[in-house]
């Protein structure tokens, strides 16, 4: 039917189609020298202030803070002055010197104030009870109070009392609105 040419040429374009051609292209490039790099990331590291005796009176604090150009770092310490004054005390009084234990206690407004109120007044240069609250009373600048009259120091007390039912009540309000 057909002549064997033409069947030749009908097999060639059958098969065309499924064979592909490519080129093939060869990139060769050499590069040569050498990358340093030795810039690392800055950081700021906080000092570690150690206190090894739990028996101080001192806590430590540290903080630092990073920028991609400028750091800081700084610690402290911070000494607790009511710690030492109970630490004193308690030392004096395991000596035996009550009166000076209490008369270390008394440096604190506070103590100061409720000794007052319970009428036994803090010592004075070695005079107690009712001969130190007249002493007191005399040498008023050196109390720890701003006035050493007795109304004074109830009117503070009752000042002292409103604010903390203040903040009883607010705290209540506080508990209740997270309630809701």
């Amino acid at each position: 039917m057909f002549s064997k040419k033409f069947q030749a040429w009908l097999t060639v374009l059958a098969l065309l189609p499924l064979s592909a051609f490519a080129e093939t292209n060869t990139v060769t490039s050499t590069v040569t020298g050498t990358t340093t790099v030795d810039k690392t990331p800055p950081s700021a590291n906080a000092p570690s202030i150690v206190i090894n005796n739990q028996d101080v009176c001192t806590s430590a604090s540290s903080v630092a803070v990073q920028t991609q150009v400028l750091g800081f770092a700084t610690g402290q310490t911070v000494t607790d002055e009511n710690c030492e004054r109970l630490k004193l005390a308690r030392s004096l009084y395991g000596m035996g010197m009550k009166v000076a234990a209490v008369s270390v206690l008394c440096q604190d407004e506070r103590v100061f104030r409720g000794m007052m109120m319970a009428g036994t007044p803090c010592p004075y240069l070695g005079a107690i009870g009712e001969a130190a609250a007249e002493k007191w009373r005399e040498n008023s600048s050196e109390s720890p109070l701003p006035s050493l009259s007795e109304e004074d120091i109830a009117n503070d007390a009752k000042e002292q009392a409103k604010d903390g039912k203040g903040l009883a009540i607010f705290g209540g309000l506080a508990a209740l609105l997270l309630l809701l």
